[in-house]
């Protein structure tokens, strides 16, 4: 399988980010609250089409975590998780689309990462998916470690974390390798399921996704075992925008402590008398943390009304495809979601 190592194009992906700092930084700050408002609904960035995360249904419907977190928030904010305006966004398009104000937050399987969040201006909100990328093969290479990928060639989307990432793992462990980058994930995914190349790199739930989506054919394709990286993806919001940023933040942080506390989808109404002050809190009963945020003190009720706490969500839409929830468990059950204290 041994073939001639190329380096990436991509490979300069975190300086030219950080190059971008000046330019971005010296915008003025948004009040994105108020347009939202007086638009009266909430443009949403997200990918054009990744199963579990963010995918269009034979209805147009938009489904998984990523739309879902979307929902959460223009409940939170207008009442109405139908009041979403979806846009879809490339690696290469995604931040433009948030720095220009053509969307007011990106919920697309994006990582946080140094350059990104300090360099772009921009600022992730927190962590919806804990990922790391693998590698994926057919089969009947009868590969079981990525270690035998030397010489191989590997399928990926340009303008990603995955690239840099790619680059340093094989490098470290003395591998050689020839990308073949390929823009949009349909587009690589199915280059690599016609065999153009050896395997195909990118975070671990959507080579699940990618996976799942070949129905009778999915077991023809393993997943190996190695995670090459860590992967924290999150929403991001444009940088000086502190209302806004708290308002999404805090968002992510009340799916989380719904499901800490038990409340779904179901019984948060019923739970507004809850003898727990953090409930009462949560769902506004008590306190006054919604006019904190500009919003009404039912902000929590309204977001978890509308899509269920965080185990909910993912139990719609990530485990479907196959994809374990793993680190994405709460704390106290050995995994790493977990929301600051309500007061």
């Amino acid at each position: 399988m041994r073939r001639p190592f190329h380096a990436l194009a991509g490979l300069t992906l975190a300086l030219a980010l950080a190059a971008a700092a000046p330019a971005w930084a010296q915008q003025p700050a948004a009040d994105t609250l108020a347009a939202v408002k007086s638009r009266g609904t909430l443009a949403c960035g997200v990918s054009t089409g990744v199963a579990g995360l963010s995918q269009a249904d034979s209805r147009g419907e938009w489904r998984g975590i990523d739309a879902d977190f979307c929902r959460a928030v223009a409940a939170a904010v207008l009442g109405d998780a139908g009041k979403v305006r979806f846009v879809p966004t490339t690696p290469q398009n995604r931040f433009t689309a948030l720095q220009s104000g053509e969307i007011d937050l990106l919920s697309r399987n994006t990582t946080w990462s140094f350059a990104r969040d300090v360099g772009i201006g921009l600022t992730f909100a927190g962590v919806l998916v804990h990922d790391g990328q693998g590698f994926m093969v057919k089969r009947g290479l009868n590969l079981s470690s990525a270690r035998e990928l030397d010489g191989a060639t590997i399928c990926l989307q340009p303008g990603t974390t995955t690239e840099l990432n790619l680059a340093d793992w094989f490098r470290t462990n003395n591998i050689r390798f020839t990308p073949v980058v390929i823009e949009s994930f349909q587009e690589v995914t199915a280059a690599f399921v016609a065999g153009r190349c050896d395997a195909y790199t990118t975070d671990r739930t959507g080579l699940a996704a990618v996976r799942a989506a070949q129905g009778a054919q999915a077991d023809d394709y393993v997943i190996l075992p190695e995670t090459v990286s860590s992967e924290p993806l999150g929403p991001l919001v444009r940088k000086g925008d502190a209302r806004w940023t708290d308002i999404v933040k805090w968002t992510l942080n009340a799916l989380i402590a719904a499901e800490e506390h038990g409340v779904t989808a179901a019984n948060a109404a019923a739970r507004l008398q809850d003898p727990s002050p953090e409930v009462q809190r949560l769902l506004g009963t008590t306190g006054d943390f919604g006019r904190a945020l500009s919003l009404n003190n039912d902000w929590g009720l309204k977001a978890v009304t509308a899509v269920g706490h965080y185990g909910e969500i993912w139990e719609r839409n990530m485990t479907p495809v196959g994809i374990d929830r793993g680190r994405n468990r709460l704390a106290r059950d050995g995994g790493l979601m977990w929301s600051p204290p309500f007061r």
